[in-house]
């Protein structure tokens, strides 16, 4: 199906939502029409006089009058699962929810349930993946110049909901999506899970791809700072070490790619920064009307990728419990997280 203009509509009018809505200025085959919040009608006003859209206080009204092609789901996780049924069940194609995917089992559950018989394409909001600078890093490694890969280090300093969920689909779009196998690691606080992105407040795990590359994964305050003193959002990083070179790619801080023959690469400007992330974020947008287009072509940061990623934290938090590898995929048990909570709890007791 090939439509000429694509209708599309933002569910939720917070800060990421701007972005989302930002990124319509790069996008030549999409118009966004509507956006809607019911929590605040103040910020759903100014959303809607800031973009040049209709505002709705209810969702299901805006995608039944507006009809869109993709609508964006940009709240808080614990909206997402209901959103997705309901998005689903009016037929709307396409749909780009925001990462991380789920924060629990059951959200996790219901989700594989809905990806296994939805019509809807549902994508999830990586939008990393078309970062020029990492797509740089990732050509470079899948050139062959640097040979084969062989491990792969990601970390960030806020929790594995909050950006950990980010470093594994980086260390996955350099590896070329071959998909975990296996993870051992161990978790270390229970404050996080107060949190609108509830997980443990550290981890630290290892992680084996099914190409036999070997992955080390850190989150958390034990996790290293890269730029000293900021904020604790712009630690994050992730490197991938080949043969005859690596390659580094961080946010806010630096990309560089080397070899023994050459090496480009330096620090990531603010300017370019906010540039690099419109144009990913478009890029993302444009990657799902191609979608709706073709089913030979899902977006790489589709729904099952990222129900798979999150199957990997499921794992990790096993692991945690019964200090033993876990192999993926992983059926976790619907009292995970309240068995992770008491570990943890006896963790700090015994402390």
């Amino acid at each position: 199906m090939t439509i000429e203009k694509y209708r599309c509509a933002i569910i939720g009018c917070g800060g990421r939502a701007h972005g989302h809505a930002k990124a319509y200025q790069l996008v030549d085959r999409g118009d966004l029409v509507a956006c809607a919040n019911l929590s605040n009608a103040e910020r759903r006003q100014k959303f809607a006089l800031a973009y040049g859209i209709t505002g709705y206080a209810n969702a299901m009204e805006m995608i039944e009058k507006e009809r869109p092609d993709l609508v964006h789901i940009v709240t808080m996780p614990d909206q997402w699962v209901p959103l997705m049924q309901m998005v689903s069940d009016l037929g709307v194609m396409a749909c780009l929810v925001e990462k991380p995917i789920a924060c629990g089992v059951e959200d996790w559950q219901k989700l594989c349930q809905l990806e296994a018989s939805s019509s809807t394409k549902f994508g999830v909001g990586k939008q990393f993946r078309w970062h020029p600078r990492l797509v740089d890093c990732r050509q470079a490694l899948r050139s062959g110049n640097l040979g084969d890969l062989l491990w792969i280090n990601f970390f960030a300093r806020m929790n594995l909901s909050a950006q950990g969920t980010h470093m594994i689909d980086w260390a996955m779009s350099l590896n070329g999506d071959s998909p975990v196998t296996q993870v051992f690691g161990n978790i270390s606080g229970a404050g996080g899970f107060d949190s609108s992105y509830p997980a443990p407040d550290a981890s630290v795990a290892q992680v084996m791809f099914a190409n036999g590359v070997y992955g080390l994964w850190s989150t958390g305050l034990t996790a290293p700072e890269i730029i000293d003193g900021s904020e604790i959002y712009k630690h994050t990083h992730v490197a991938g070490y080949a043969e005859r070179g690596h390659v580094i790619f961080e946010e806010f801080g630096r990309w560089s790619i080397s070899s023994p023959d050459d090496s480009q690469g330096g620090q990531i400007s603010f300017e370019d920064r906010n540039r690099y992330n419109d144009v990913a974020q478009a890029n993302l947008t444009n990657a799902m009307f191609q979608w709706i287009e073709n089913d030979a072509k899902p977006v790489e940061t589709n729904l099952k990728i990222a129900l798979h990623q999150w199957n990997v934290v499921l794992g990790l938090y096993a692991s945690a419990i019964c200090r033993q590898p876990i192999d993926i995929p992983f059926e976790p048990t619907d009292d995970l997280l309240l068995q992770l909570q008491t570990a943890l709890e006896e963790q700090k007791l015994s402390g």
